[in-house]
């Protein structure tokens, strides 16, 4: 019975600590925006498809330039995310200059996967630690 209990209180636990970190993290529409384009031009260049590289690359360059003029939602870090979001739109602007001089797949997928690895460490490094509070 006390094998139970201490099962239970450690499930309530987990649920209960799950909750407040999925309600603790901030939201960044821009940041959303970029990634959903993102993702449907990476990954298919994993697998040898530069299609979507190729029609997407501009679109890259805008939303990752409308994500970096957005205001810094509380949550975030700014001194910390803006180089690295001019980093994005650096990376986005040469991958849209490959494609433009038609590039090999082999060169195109260096930059996408450069401006998938810049995404990245922005998602990794912006949010604000929690002992921060916030903004």
């Amino acid at each position: 019975m006390k094998q139970l209990r201490n099962v239970v209180l450690l499930l309530a636990a987990f649920i209960m600590s799950f909750n407040s970190f999925a309600q603790k993290q901030p939201e960044w529409k821009e940041m959303m925006d970029f990634h959903a384009v993102m993702s449907k031009t990476f990954h298919p260049s994993e697998d040898g498809n530069f299609a979507p590289v190729k029609q997407n690359a501009s679109m890259l360059v805008a939303k990752a330039a409308a994500w970096q003029k957005a205001t810094v939602p509380q949550g975030f870090n700014n001194d910390v995310t803006a180089p690295i979001l001019a980093r994005l739109v650096d990376a986005c602007k040469a991958l849209e200059t490959a494609v433009k001089e038609k590039k090999s797949n082999d060169e195109l997928k260096r930059y996408i996967s450069n401006a998938h690895d810049v995404f990245h460490e922005i998602k990794e490094k912006c949010n604000k630690p929690t002992s921060e509070g916030g903004h």
